[in-house]
């Protein structure tokens, strides 16, 4: 009997590890200005997990506090709004992009040319901690 139900775990485990959510990140960068004045950061996450990811919060040694913002445009009017969660689709992808979603750095404390860890906080996933490439002014290189 123990053997059968040591057998039955083994099959078991694997359907439902590749169900939970399996969250990756590509291509995280900062647009850095000066201290004083927010930065934005941007990346792609990949869930290649079966169900949805939520992600829920952001944190960084490299900023003074870090939000999940959404960029907006309504009647003429340009506005960020806070975001509580973003939801990643089950085999799908979300890219956070300049005029659009973005993590938010208050008081960042970066410098061009560096790298910035970011640890992003899901709901129903690990948290992923992921080195953001900081930029100036004009932003991310193209082509990257």
């Amino acid at each position: 009997m123990r053997r059968v139900l040591a057998a039955l775990a083994c099959l078991l485990l694997p359907a439902a590890a590749s169900a939970a959510p399996a969250v990756t990140a590509q291509g995280g960068w900062f647009r850095y200005l000066l201290p004083q004045i927010p930065a934005g950061g941007f990346v792609t996450l990949t869930n290649a997990g079966d169900t949805a990811a939520v992600l829920t919060g952001a944190s960084s040694p490299a900023c003074g506090s870090a939000m999940l913002h959404r960029s907006l445009n309504r009647s003429g009017m340009d506005m960020m709004i806070d975001v509580n969660s973003i939801t990643i689709p089950a085999h799908g992808t979300f890219r956070f992009a300049p005029g659009d979603y973005h993590i938010m750095c208050m008081k960042p404390r970066m410098t061009v040319g560096t790298t910035a860890d970011v640890t992003l906080r899901f709901r129903n996933a690990p948290d992923l901690t992921v080195p953001f490439t900081v930029y100036g002014a004009d932003g991310r290189p193209t082509g990257q």
